[in-house]
């Protein structure tokens, strides 16, 4: 018997890896979703990244519904996206503000529509959103204003009449900076002391799945660390 189920949304990425490493240790299974599969989850639905956001929808809910067979799940974490930078004056402003879009928004829609359709009562659904987006992000306008939609689209979903399954919790994770391979590789001179470890957002996942020390719906939670702590602050 396994403790539940989780599916991943952005299993493959630096932060989706150890999410989905931390539940099958903790006797979970785990479905993904992402551009590749990831071997160490029990199913995973591969999404085609030229496809339309209708087309990855479809794909994405076909992908569950078959894996899951009428089953229904504890939890649907989102750790997908990305970022670029760039500010209304960049040679490459409208196609980094389109990646933006896609990698956030359109997958965390997406997630909310699987939400609705496979989450338990009283499960969980957490998107990720950034703590900078609370504010302008002048020199990163197309993330900016992805991670500010999703922010939005979370408090939406915390409402109660969402679409979600009833007594569900909708939540949002505003980190600053995760503490992933990519960042050191091109922040190397940072202050990794303010970073969130990877295992840290993992832990976190679980513990809210289990009830304990869970946000309201519709909460954004900001990761705030400093000196290799992190504290929860909601916006």
């Amino acid at each position: 018997m396994s403790a539940g189920r989780v599916i991943v949304y952005g299993g493959r990425g630096a932060l989706g890896s150890i999410v989905v490493k931390h539940f099958k240790a903790n006797n979970f299974w785990v479905g993904t979703i992402d551009l590749v599969a990831n071997d160490e989850a029990d199913t995973s639905v591969v999404v085609n990244r030229d496809d339309s956001w209708a087309a990855q929808t479809t794909a994405v809910i076909e992908g569950l519904t078959a894996a899951l067979g009428g089953e229904k799940v504890d939890a649907i974490i989102n750790v997908a996206g990305g970022w670029a930078g760039g500010n209304a004056g960049s040679k490459d402003f409208q196609k980094s503000c389109e990646t933006m879009w896609s990698q956030s928004v359109w997958s965390s829609t997406i997630t909310a529509q699987a939400a609705a359709l496979f989450l338990k009562e009283g499960g969980l659904v957490t998107l990720t959103g950034a703590q900078p987006a609370l504010k302008g992000t002048a020199g990163m306008i197309g993330y900016g204003m992805a991670k500010a939609a999703v922010h939005q689209l979370t408090k939406s979903l915390g409402q109660d009449n969402s679409g979600l399954p009833k007594n569900s919790t909708a939540v949002a994770i505003l980190p600053v900076t995760l503490d992933t391979p990519m960042n050191r590789k091109w922040m190397s001179g940072a202050d990794f002391s303010s970073w969130t470890p990877l295992e840290f957002v993992a832990e976190l996942f679980h513990k809210w799945l289990s009830g304990k020390e869970r946000p309201a719906s519709g909460s954004l939670v900001q990761l705030v660390t400093k000196e290799n702590k992190t504290d929860l602050v909601v916006a």
